[in-house]
């Protein structure tokens, strides 16, 4: 079965992901980071007994695993997805995920929080996924009681998620008008209305492949909807204004533009090695190019499942052995002339 990012979305140009996230705890114990070794292992056992027929419920094969048991290969890479984060990468004491065969759905056991809600999807649904996660919060409250305030909201580990604990998330690609001098400012409107942007490869000039990730500053005193309503007004102000300004580079420079991708697609198709920064530079030339039609290819592919797949962690999970870094940027190379579909 395909995972999720393998699929392209072309309803929305320059919106690549949605992705809602749901933190909750349990009433009946303190958060994870003050339980031992062995109310950890119970809080989990008991999390996954109660979730044993959530796979019926949802219409889709889990996988539940201990992260102890994963490689560690394994659960960086998972990052590296976007299944987990980081403190559940570095987790000592037992936790766990019910993970999806597409990985559009997982559920984080005793990381951060008791439960952590993950539900992911190409292009621009956030209401969709809002549905999906609530009905799986209230198939787990049905068997668990969460921790909740009265005034508060629901109670989590860190400040910034009580209140709803509602994370609503949008990765848009912006190549050229985060390029712009007005781009600062952009950012500091998002803020005033609610939302925050990041590099999701890093920040300023270092977000290579620019990519950034939109969502909500906040979760306590705005509700579900409004949450959901300010990330996605956010994110299709954006890209809009994106695609006015590569609708303006057409007009001015589509010679130099055909020209820019060309050249980065011969680089992808023949290189032998390629860094990552190189790489997500040459890919973000080629996914915008695709949208704005500068460029046809045989058969539809999704960038972003090739952005993915040349992290570190991914390229050595399909090898045969441990690489160092020159051998990382040739593998790396070998994965994107393999994958890279020919041009019409």
């Amino acid at each position: 079965m395909s995972r999720w990012f393998e699929r392209a979305d072309t309803n929305r140009p320059g919106i690549i992901s949605s992705r809602v996230r749901l933190v909750r705890n349990l009433q009946e114990y303190r958060f994870p980071a003050k339980l031992d070794e062995k109310e950890s292992a119970e809080v989990v056992h008991r999390l996954e007994f109660g979730l044993k027929d959530l796979g019926n419920e949802e219409g889709k094969a889990f996988v539940f695993s201990l992260l102890g048991d994963l490689e560690e290969l394994d659960r960086v890479a998972l990052k590296e997805r976007r299944v987990l984060n980081l403190a559940a990468v570095k987790k000592k004491k037992p936790a766990a995920i019910l993970l999806s065969e597409e990985e559009d759905t997982g559920i984080v056991l005793n990381s951060d929080d008791h439960i952590r809600i993950q539900l992911l999807k190409t292009g621009l649904d956030l209401e969709e996924l809002w549905e999906k996660a609530d009905r799986i919060d209230n198939y787990i409250n049905e068997r668990f009681p969460y921790a909740f305030h009265d005034r508060y909201g629901y109670l989590t580990t860190f400040p910034t998620n009580v209140g709803t604990g509602l994370r609503a998330s949008v990765v848009v690609h912006l190549p050229m008008l985060s390029l712009g001098r007005k781009f600062s400012s952009l950012i500091g409107d998002m803020s005033r209305f609610g939302a925050t942007i990041r590099g999701v490869c890093g920040e300023g000039e270092e977000n290579f492949g620019s990519l950034f990730e939109i969502s909500n500053q906040k979760t306590l005193g705005q509700t579900e909807r409004e949450i959901i309503d300010t990330v996605t007004k956010a994110a299709i102000q954006l890209t809009n204004q994106e695609m006015q300004v590569r609708k303006l580079s057409i007009q001015r420079r589509k010679l130099e533009r055909e020209d820019e991708v060309y050249k980065s697609y011969g680089v992808l198709k023949y290189a032998r090695r390629l860094t990552f920064r190189d790489a997500m530079i040459f890919l973000s030339q080629l996914m915008a190019a695709k949208t704005d039609e500068l460029i046809q290819t045989r058969e539809e592919v999704s960038i972003y499942r090739l952005m993915l797949g040349i992290q570190p962690a991914n390229l050595q999970k399909i090898s045969d052995r441990p690489l160092n870094k020159e051998e990382l940027d040739s593998a790396r190379a070998d994965f994107i002339r393999s994958e890279l579909p020919e041009l019409i």
